[in-house]
């Protein structure tokens, strides 16, 4: 798998949490899951399930679309 895509994804991650003032903590306490994985996904070293970027999707009010709206 192209690791830059999950680099991006991760950015793009880390960009709706910051936007919302959430902690890595906060996030990963409304998606339920553990902060150190919220961490491995903003950073792109884990391959998130779609279950599970759904759940981040909502915990961050946005689409799951918009999670992939990045350059190329």
């Amino acid at each position: 798998m192209n690791t830059k895509v999950l680099e991006k994804l991760g950015k793009q991650l880390k960009t709706f949490r910051l936007d919302r003032d959430l902690t890595q903590e906060e996030l990963a306490d409304k998606v339920g899951i553990h902060p150190t994985y919220v961490g491995k996904l903003e950073t792109g070293k884990s391959n998130p399930s779609v279950k599970m970027l759904f759940k981040i999707s909502r915990a961050l009010n946005v689409k799951l679309h918009e999670l992939f709206l990045f350059d190329k």
